[in-house]
Order: C-alpha cells, then sequence, then structure tokens
C-alpha cells in the first residue's frame, strides 16, 4: 500500500513550474479619474470618456478557437474610495434572457457579466462581482485558482440599464469592501460575458473551454497608475434585532417567545487581513436545506451557509477532500447556542495566508451538552508558480465537564484535536492539478491507526481527463468538528474521460467517461466497488446529455436498513451485486421554459430492484417571477421483509423579485421517507447596501394523518454601519 502511495507524491512535486502566466501580456492600464462617478449605466462622466477600453473578446464556449462573435466593451476608474466599473454589452437586438432578480443567480440561467479579480496576482484567491442583463447582483470570493463561493456578501452598489442593442453594466466597488496588499500595481483580472440567447461564453484574456472563466490562472493584468488607495480606517459594525414566536404541536410544548439582540464587528487589521467579531449570533434568516432521499449508508453533507463563516472560508473548510475534511463549521452550534467568536483571516502578503478561529458555544441543560470551545489555526504558503503547502489545527474542548458525572445523560469526550498539512498542487496553465494530504487526530480514546493520507492528480485538456486519487482513513481517526463519514479504508479512484469536436452537426463535443471506485479494508481485502461507464453529449444549443452504466458491489461493514425507513437490516459481512442504467437530459438554458431529467433503473441489495426518476421544471416570467419544482421518485422492489417501498420527494418553489432589492421566496418539501412537510417562506427587504429587514414564516406538518407538527416566525432587522 505504502509503494501504492508514494507515485502519486513524487509526481505532485515532480509536476510544480514556476511557469510565467499565459495572459501576462494581456493588459489593462487604470487611471485615477478625473470626474466624480455617478451610478446610472450612463457613460456621460468624462472620467469614463479617459478611461482605457478592454474589448475585442474572445469566445471561450462553444469554442476557444476565435474572437467572440458579441461584442462587449469594458471600462475601469478610482477616485479615493471605490473601484469604478463599466462593462457595455452588446447584442443583436434580442430580449436578455435571466431568471429574476435575485442575488447570486445560477450563472448559466442568465445572460450577465462578471468580473474576476486577482489583487495580490497570485492566480488562487481573489473576488468576483458582476450582474445579470436585468441588474441582479452577482458577488464572491474565490479560492483554490478558479472556484467562486457566493455565499459571501458585501456592501457594494450596481445599476443595470438596458438600450436596444446593448445593457450596461456599472459599479461602484468600495476599497473596504475587498483585501488587496498594499502597494501592489499590478493585479490579475478577467472579464467574463455570457449571451445565452446567441450561446456563446467569451472572456477578455483568452481562457481554454475546458476551464470556467474564473480560472486565475489565465487572467490578465490590471495595471494602476499609481499603488491603490488605502482604505484608511476600515471598522463596520452589523449589529441585529431580532423577535419571534414559535410552538409544538407535536410535543404539546407551551408556546415560545424569542427576542434577541447581537452582531457582528469587522474590523481591517491590514488591507489584507480582517478580524471579524461576533455575540450572539443568529442564523434564521439563512436558507433552509434541500432535502434528498436517503439511501446511502453514510452521513450527508450539506454546505454551510451562515454569514459569519463565509469569508476566507476556504483556509478553514477545503482542508482535505469532500469526504476527509477535518474541519466542518456546520459542527459549531448545531445542537447548542453559539456565544460569542472572533476570526482573523486574510493574506499576511504576497506567499503567506492565515486563518484563526475561536468560537464559544454555551451548555445545553436537557441533553447535557456542556459549554464547548472550539479553536482553529490554518496557515497556507505559496509555492512554485500557484501551488501551496497547507497546515492546520483544530481543536474541540469541553468545559468544566466531567464525564459520566451524571448517568441519564449522553457521555461527550472532554477533548478532540486534529493537525493536518496538504500540499496542494496547481500548475501554471491549470492542466496539472492535485493534492497531498497527512491528518492526525488526538483523543482522549485509542491513539493507534488515527491517521490520514490521501492524494490526487489531475490532468485535464481540452480533450482528456485522467485523474487518479487514492485516501487512507485509519480505524480510530476521529475528527468530532470535521466531516469523515467513513473510516478504517484504502481507497482507489481512478477516472479518464476524452471528448471528440465534430466540425458539423447537432454537437460540439462528445465523448466517453470512464470511472472506478474501490474500497478496501485495511487488511486490502475489497470491501466497496463500482465502475461506471459513461457517454457525454453536448449540444450546440447548450442543452447536454449522457447515458451510463454501473455495476455495484458492496459487502456489508455493518447492519443495515436499505430503505432507511426502519424496516429490518441486512446482516452484516453479507454480499450484494447488481447493475444499473441511466441516462440524464438538461435543456437548452436559452428559453422560459427550461426542464431536466434523469433516470436510473436496475438492481440493488438482496437481489432487489430499485428504479429513480427525478427532474426539475422551470418557467420565468422575467424578471420578477421565477417558479421551480423539484421532484424525485423512487420504488425499491426488494423480498420480504421490505417487499415493495415508495418514496416520493416534491419541492416546488416560487420567487418573486420586485426589484433587485425586495424579494420573496416560498418553498415547500414533502419528504416521504422522513414523513414530514416543511414549508418555508422569506420576505427580504435590502433597504440599504449589506442592510436587511427579514420576516420568515416556517411549518413542518405530518402527512399522515395531515398535522402541525411546528410551527415558527421571525422578524429580523440588521444594519451595516461603517466606521
Amino acid at each position: 500500500m505504502l509503494r501504492i502511495f508514494i507515485l502519486p507524491c513524487l509526481l505532485l512535486l515532480a509536476i510544480s513550474s514556476y511557469a510565467q502566466k499565459k495572459n501576462s501580456n494581456y493588459t489593462l492600464h487604470l487611471h485615477r479619474s478625473s470626474s466624480p462617478i455617478t451610478i446610472d449605466g450612463v457613460m456621460d462622466e468624462e472620467g469614463w470618456k479617459q478611461a482605457d477600453v478592454a474589448g475585442n473578446f474572445f469566445m471561450v464556449l462553444p469554442m476557444d478557437t476565435s474572437h467572440a462573435n458579441v461584442r462587449t466593451e469594458v471600462r475601469m476608474t478610482y477616485d479615493n474610495e471605490n473601484l469604478y466599473l463599466m462593462a457595455t454589452c452588446y447584442h443583436d437586438g434580442h430580449k436578455y434572457m435571466v431568471e429574476s432578480l435575485r442575488r447570486d443567480f445560477s450563472f448559466l440561467k442568465n445572460d450577465n457579466f462578471l468580473l474576476f479579480m486577482d489583487p495580490f496576482d497570485d492566480q488562487t484567491n481573489g473576488f468576483s462581482f458582476g450582474a445579470n442583463a436585468a441588474g441582479a447582483q452577482w458577488d464572491g470570493t474565490m479560492y483554490e485558482g478558479g472556484k467562486v463561493d457566493l455565499s459571501w456578501d458585501n456592501k457594494w452598489t450596481s445599476v443595470v440599464k438596458n438600450y436596444p442593442d446593448k445593457w450596461v453594466f456599472e459599479a461602484a466597488i468600495p476599497f473596504k469592501s475587498i483585501r488587496y496588499k498594499k502597494g501592489i500595481t499590478e493585479w490579475g483580472i478577467n472579464f467574463s460575458r455570457l449571451d445565452i440567447t446567441a450561446a456563446e461564453k467569451s472572456s477578455w484574456a483568452p481562457v481554454p473551454r475546458q476551464f470556467p472563466t474564473a480560472s486565475l490562472a489565465y487572467t490578465g493584468t490590471l495595471v494602476w497608475d499609481e499603488p491603490p488607495p488605502t482604505a484608511g480606517s476600515n471598522v463596520s459594525i452589523i449589529p441585529y434585532a431580532l423577535g419571534g414566536i414559535s410552538k409544538n404541536y407535536e410535543k404539546k410544548q407551551p408556546t415560545e417567545y424569542k427576542k434577541n439582540i447581537g452582531g457582528d464587528v469587522k474590523i481591517a487589521v491590514t488591507s489584507s487581513l480582517n478580524l471579524d467579531l461576533t455575540v450572539n449570533p443568529d442564523f434564521s434568516q439563512t436558507d433552509v436545506d434541500q432535502q434528498i432521499v436517503n439511501l446511502d449508508r453514510y452521513e450527508l453533507f450539506f454546505p454551510e451557509k451562515r454569514q459569519f463563516f463565509l469569508e476566507n472560508a476556504d483556509l478553514f473548510a477545503n482542508f482535505g477532500y469532500a469526504n476527509i475534511r477535518p474541519f466542518f463549521s456546520r459542527r459549531i452550534g448545531l445542537n447548542a447556542p453559539i456565544r460569542f467568536g472572533a476570526r482573523l483571516s486574510g493574506k499576511l502578503n504576497k506567499d503567506w495566508r492565515i486563518g484563526f478561529m475561536d468560537m464559544q458555544t454555551g451548555s445545553v441543560a436537557e441533553t447535557g451538552l456542556p459549554a464547548q470551545n472550539f479553536g482553529v489555526i490554518a496557515l497556507q504558503r505559496r509555492v512554485f508558480a500557484r501551488s501551496n503547502i497547507g497546515f492546520i489545527f483544530v481543536n474541540k474542548q469541553s468545559l468544566n465537564y466531567t464525564p459520566g458525572a451524571d448517568s441519564s445523560k449522553p457521555v461527550y469526550s472532554l477533548y478532540n484535536r486534529n493537525a493536518g498539512l496538504e500540499y496542494n498542487l496547481a500548475s501554471a496553465n491549470n492542466q496539472w492539478t492535485g493534492k497531498l494530504l497527512f491528518l492526525k487526530s488526538f483523543n482522549d480514546g485509542p491513539n493507534k491507526k488515527d491517521w490520514v493520507h490521501a492524494a490526487n492528480l489531475q490532468y485535464l485538456t481540452r480533450k482528456w481527463l485522467l485523474l487518479w486519487q487514492q485516501e487512507y482513513v485509519g480505524n480510530n481517526y476521529n475528527a468530532e468538528v470535521g466531516y469523515v463519514p467513513r473510516r478504517s479504508y484504502f481507497r482507489m479512484y481512478p477516472q479518464a474521460g476524452y471528448l471528440f469536436f465534430p466540425k458539423a452537426g447537432k454537437f460540439i463535443s462528445h465523448g466517453p467517461k470512464v470511472i472506478a471506485s474501490a474500497y478496501f479494508n485495511e487488511s486490502m481485502h475489497r470491501t466497496d466497488d463500482e465502475y461506471t461507464f459513461q457517454y457525454n453529449f453536448n449540444f450546440r444549443d447548450q442543452s447536454t446529455a449522457d447515458i451510463l452504466v454501473a455495476h455495484d458491489f458492496v459487502q456489508l461493514l455493518t447492519p443495515f436498513d436499505p430503505t432507511n425507513s426502519g424496516k429490518d437490516s441486512l446482516a452484516k459481512g453479507s454480499q450484494h451485486n447488481w447493475v444499473v442504467y441511466g441516462a440524464d437530459y438538461f435543456s437548452r438554458p436559452q428559453q422560459l421554459f427550461t426542464y431536466s431529467l434523469s433516470a436510473r433503473f436496475g438492481g440493488y441489495y438482496a437481489n432487489g430492484k430499485r428504479t429513480t426518476i427525478s427532474g426539475e421544471l422551470g418557467y420565468r416570467f422575467q424578471p420578477y417571477v421565477g417558479i421551480n419544482i423539484k421532484a424525485s421518485y423512487n420504488k425499491l422492489d426488494m423480498p420480504a421483509p421490505w417487499n415493495q417501498t415508495y418514496f416520493w420527494l416534491i419541492g416546488p418553489r416560487i420567487d418573486v423579485t420586485m426589484t433587485n432589492k425586495i424579494f420573496f421566496t416560498a418553498f415547500m418539501q414533502y419528504n416521504q421517507q422522513t414523513k414530514n412537510i416543511n414549508l418555508n417562506t422569506r420576505f427580504q427587504w435590502r433597504y440599504r447596501p449589506a442592510s436587511d429587514f427579514f420576516l420568515v414564516y416556517s411549518d413542518n406538518y405530518l402527512p399522515e394523518p395531515f398535522s402541525v407538527r411546528n410551527r415558527a416566525v421571525v422578524l429580523k432587522f440588521n444594519y451595516w454601519w461603517n466606521l
């Protein structure tokens, strides 16, 4: 096993390169504005007339071999307080296509313009701002060289104005809202345009079609005429006040009245390093998780959505792999109230990033859960062209607690600690990416086989995808503040794919993909594997489809109910094989009515059969109303005692966006597996940038017999106050 592990480790280190950034010769010179700028979508100020123009965009999709057919022109300027952007997006007179005016829209379903900004020019981290053609804003932090976290929300202003032959996006981004290193006069930058009616994605600096236009490896250079202005005193106080009422009808508890005050403070220690403080935080307005039918043997993952944990979240949350995370912020405050917390995060210089977090939760008398402290330290050092070495230490400590003192309550650990080291590879052209990972846990329990090692290496070109990944998780590895749903295994996970590009016809590309996933226990005895052959089709009208066949083998390590509904369990050690056939289709996005359909047919545990059909329908009365419904149907045919089992999951949603500052969302989910109907409605009024009024109503029902389980109404007001 050690020899298998060493090979990708050596390859990861060998591929790193000092090569020059690919698009360094694409430059946009930035000059201080000679006149005040008014954000109105009209280019009548002298400062705009004198600004340099970034134009002549390159096509990225459907093919990356020519300049774009739709014309886009971008100008930028600045003053002491703001960085200004104006994008003129020309078209042939067709009506724009958008979902709604909701913030942080779906990229592929909206005509949009986006800015990708790398203010350290390290090709790894940055910020993204933009809007769709109706004026809905988009903002997020960038991490891992080309990913955007849209959960981040900050203070800036923009306007979109539509004309017969174009739409114009104008924005003012305060220097206080972004992080950058003082004195650096060259930033990485790129601009992306999507016109879904013309079926074209384009960018100012050329990006190969296999990569997102957000890829910071392919940014051009924004050249300042002088160092960017310092943000000056940069302290934001964000208090909130909340009132609410709730009642648990199922447990026949009395009505509870809730009233809270609290808030956050954001302090810019430097222009690139931020200190966040929180006292008595509340996240009642956060979107509810979308339910799924759970037929898995292991815990499911749901992403973090709470605002306090999101800036520079990649430093903490992206350490490791999707199923090997030493830190998962949703563990904090899951079953206990957060009392206060602090987080210091950002850049020390071009090469070093730091993250420090300390959170304190209160005790819960009903369950005997003690007050706990959560501390995390993360460091990241850039090496070579775009790679980095990261370190993390996570500490969970129970305070003033004696395990087993109350025999009627659960027993909790005194402490749990994790330390980790990883090397993240990203070549200069982004074709080679990978990771090398080591983790160790420290517990008040067994301390043998309490470590993890993993590695992966990916090669991606226009035609080829080649991936090798392997993981080892020891039997006693324990990450109580992480997400590691499975332990005591060794896994190999290779992939290979190829695309053909016909010169004519309905397809822009098509090709096969082979995926294998094999699990072994610590004695290298095979316990699970899945082999999938898939063929993908990308149509010229932007719709996509695929067909697949997969073979599964499972040897159960513990008893398992294959319906996850409380029926009998299959025996530990029993072996199961089956074959699955499937197909997926996603309609072209340039329609008011969009849809997708997915189907799987084949075997299941205990020589049973499983049929799964899921789909999504959407219609937009643009730009004000979007209606969407997701549904899935699972039918399990198995021997007694399970027999036939049916699971429906239906989730209709309506989004009403009266303006890009007033939103109403109603979302219902019926989950037959959990025997629950939940309803969540939210009204949001953004009365000032980053300042909101929320009214949230939630309900849970038992479907049979139909009755209320619990109900709550919350009113919340917050205000972003800059000092």
